[in-house]
């Protein structure tokens, strides 16, 4: 083993040292490989804020883009709510591809629901 800061890789020749990578790396969380010997399925997550003018607003929008059935059987997993005029939205699959079919439908919807709140204008001035 030669000394720090010495050798090929080392701070001396304008390389960055060379560490050696761990068995496992934890997932986000920090969690460990289970120990069963089975594999887990990889767990996809995507959040996303909207701003909106008002409050009111933030919840007219959440309230129009709530699911009303799951074309996926379940296999993606939707949260909506609103924080002050922030509409918070949040999925989780296992299919990422799935993830990103009901990514790209919230995004039409909402780029609808934007339509419509810039032509009817704030609700205080209608």
């Amino acid at each position: 083993m030669e000394a720090a800061g010495g050798g090929a890789g080392g701070p001396d020749d304008g390389e960055a040292p060379r560490v050696p990578r761990p068995l496992h790396v934890p997932g986000p969380g920090g969690d460990a490989t289970s120990t069963t010997g089975m594999q887990e399925a990889r767990v996809y997550i995507f959040a996303l804020c909207v701003p909106f003018l008002s409050h009111l607003e933030a919840v007219v929008a959440c309230a129009s883009l709530v699911p009303y059935h799951d074309p996926h059987g379940g296999a993606v997993e939707e949260e909506f709510s609103v924080f002050g005029s922030v509409l918070a939205a949040r999925w989780r699959a296992e299919d990422p591809r799935l993830l990103r079919l009901s990514i790209i439908n919230f995004l039409d919807q909402l780029s609808l629901v934007m339509e419509n709140t810039q032509r009817l204008g704030p609700p205080d001035s209608r």
